[in-house]
């Protein structure tokens, strides 16, 4: 999409998606989620990248924080499942107010790529990562310092899980036996080890997949909490790293890592 947002090409665009959308536009109590604080930062949107980043008329670029949508295909790539169904819903969002929209900038502004952090909100006042979480179609991540809204975002990704929308209506997460590639990820596994040392805590899996929290994160979680983890199974969220890409793997050390930035990415599940 070229130039100024044209809202009605975006609303004709969007009615593509149709059926899906019956049920989730005007989910029941949807609209609750994370309301609106007072001085909001008004901007106006160029253009929706994907279904998390905007482009600004001021030439900014606005990562949504709590959000992660799924990826457009690119570099020969297909787009993952509900990728261009994500972008068009924020499309259909942020043209419903005429591309006007309210930032809300995080404690820490901006990520590695210069992109602004930011919660966005409607022109009625409604959290569009929140939104399009309660739709399935994006999930909930939470990256210190940026994590004023983790519950009510949260419970916005819980109302879609359980009603089996979007993304949950085939369930994503992984077993770790299936982690074949880097990138983000819901994992789920039983932890056999739990240590700690100068890199911080790790939480060793089975299919040489470990979880860590660096040091500097430690103050985030509680520490009797992370040991009592042993032997029971969790589910952790993230963007996983492989190791071996990294000019080889250490003798006894885990090929994949997924670093945990705040407690909301770590769960357990039921025996």
């Amino acid at each position: 999409m070229d130039g100024r947002l044209d809202c009605s090409r975006l609303i004709k665009k969007a009615s593509l998606v149709g059926a899906f959308f019956v049920s989730a536009i005007w989910l029941a109590g949807a609209q609750a989620f994370c309301p609106a604080p007072s001085g909001l930062i008004q901007a106006t949107v160029q253009r929706v990248v994907d279904g998390d980043t905007l482009r600004l008329t001021d030439g900014r670029s606005v990562r949504m924080i709590g959000l992660n949508s799924p990826e457009l295909g690119r570099r020969g790539r297909s787009d993952e499942p509900f990728a261009v169904v994500a972008r068009r819903r924020l499309e259909t969002l942020v043209a419903a107010g005429g591309g006007r929209v309210g930032l809300l900038l995080g404690k820490e502004g901006k990520d590695r790529y210069g992109r602004t952090l930011a919660h966005v909100y409607s022109v009625d006042g409604n959290n569009l990562e929140a939104q399009l979480l309660a739709e399935g179609l994006g999930f909930h991540v939470a990256v210190a310092p940026n994590v004023d809204l983790v519950d009510c975002q949260r419970a916005a990704e819980r109302q879609a899980r359980e009603a089996g929308l979007g993304l949950w209506k085939r369930s994503p997460v992984l077993k770790t036996r299936q982690v074949k590639a880097s990138g983000f990820a819901v994992l789920s596994g039983r932890v056999s080890e739990v240590r700690r040392n100068r890199g911080g805590v790790w939480l060793q899996l089975p299919d040489s997949v470990v979880l860590r929290v660096e040091s500097n994160l430690l103050g985030r979680f509680d520490m009797a909490s992370l040991e009592r983890l042993k032997g029971r199974r969790i589910e952790a969220r993230g963007w996983v790293v492989d190791r071996s890409r990294r000019g080889g793997l250490e003798s006894g050390q885990a090929r994949w890592l997924l670093p945990l930035t705040d407690p909301a990415m770590l769960s357990t599940v039921p025996q």
